[in-house]
């Protein structure tokens, strides 16, 4: 299930959405990275502030979902997206997937505004990302019978790696990352009901 045998172009062609995804990432990351621009131009017109997002620019509850700030922040969330969304997007089907990153990712950056001062900054996948994970949870609870006793016994690990990640490196958006996962579980939750 998160084992990846495709050859380049065979991922590209059965993972469409997750290949945009991962490509937006690297694209925005080299444009900062290009001495043609500040370096934080990319930051500055992307990412999630919070002053700006109540001043009217209600883009910046989606575009901090696919800004990174360094190399190892892009190259962290997009392996990890990589490892872990292929089986849902095959799951799931590109419309549903996205739909599931997207609102997992920007329901995180929401809730990331109104809980935190207006001086807040924020950007990263992570919020999207822990919806994915949050997914996994609620198809283990649900028993969906997609989810393997093998695949649990990688996702629950992860999961809890992940959540103490969170809280004991600085620089994280804790309520991004709690979010995000609780988004990821509620409409795994539902899906799994019906």
């Amino acid at each position: 299930m998160f084992v990846r045998t495709e050859s380049f172009s065979q991922f590209l062609k059965k993972y469409p959405v997750i290949s945009v995804i991962v490509s937006i990432h690297l694209i925005l990351y080299l444009i900062s990275s290009l001495p043609i621009f500040t370096q934080m131009w990319v930051y500055e017109q992307l990412a999630g502030i919070n002053l700006f997002i109540r001043d009217g620019e209600w883009w910046r509850l989606i575009t901090p979902i696919f800004v990174h700030m360094g190399f190892s922040h892009v190259l962290f969330n997009s392996f990890s997206l990589v490892l872990f969304g292929p089986a849902l997007e095959e799951h799931l089907g590109k419309w549903k997937f996205t739909a599931l990153y997207l609102v997992s990712g920007i329901f995180a950056n929401i809730i990331t505004y109104v809980s935190q001062p207006l001086s807040y900054s924020h950007v990263g996948a992570s919020g999207a990302i822990f919806g994915l994970f949050g997914y996994y949870l609620a198809m283990i609870a649900t028993r969906n019978a997609f989810i393997t006793r093998e695949s649990r016994q990688v996702i629950l690990p992860i999961v809890i790696i992940g959540l103490i990640m969170t809280f004991t490196q600085s620089g994280i958006n804790i309520t991004a990352h709690l979010f995000g996962l609780i988004a990821g579980f509620l409409i795994g939750f539902i899906a799994g009901r019906k």
